[in-house]
């Protein structure tokens, strides 16, 4: 697998995961939620499990390509406020846009 298809395939990931929280009623998309609807407080906290899923995702694609580069607190602040952009999508369509 190259660089670049590596790279892919954490951007996608990243977009898949960053709307799922949104876009389904189940908790991690695997488990049923025992109320009729998943609070913004657990949307949340599930979107920051998936940040770190995705994050491993690329850490073992990265350690697959080559030796992984140390990086600093600047790059997980970034790269937080990218997966938070990535979710705006899901966010407007489940608060904004949907019709109760």
């Amino acid at each position: 697998m190259t660089q670049a298809t590596s790279i892919w395939i954490v951007i996608l990931a990243a977009c898949v995961a960053a709307n799922l929280p949104f876009v389904n009623q189940r908790i991690l998309a695997l488990g049923p939620v025992r109320s009729p609807k998943k609070s913004l407080r657990l949307r949340l906290l599930e979107l920051v499990l998936w940040y770190f899923a995705v994050g491993g995702l690329a850490l073992w694609l990265e350690g697959r390509v080559g030796q992984i580069a140390p990086q600093g607190w600047e790059f997980y602040a970034v790269t937080a406020a990218l997966f938070l952009t990535l979710a705006f999508p899901g966010f407007v369509y489940r608060y904004l846009l949907r019709r109760r």
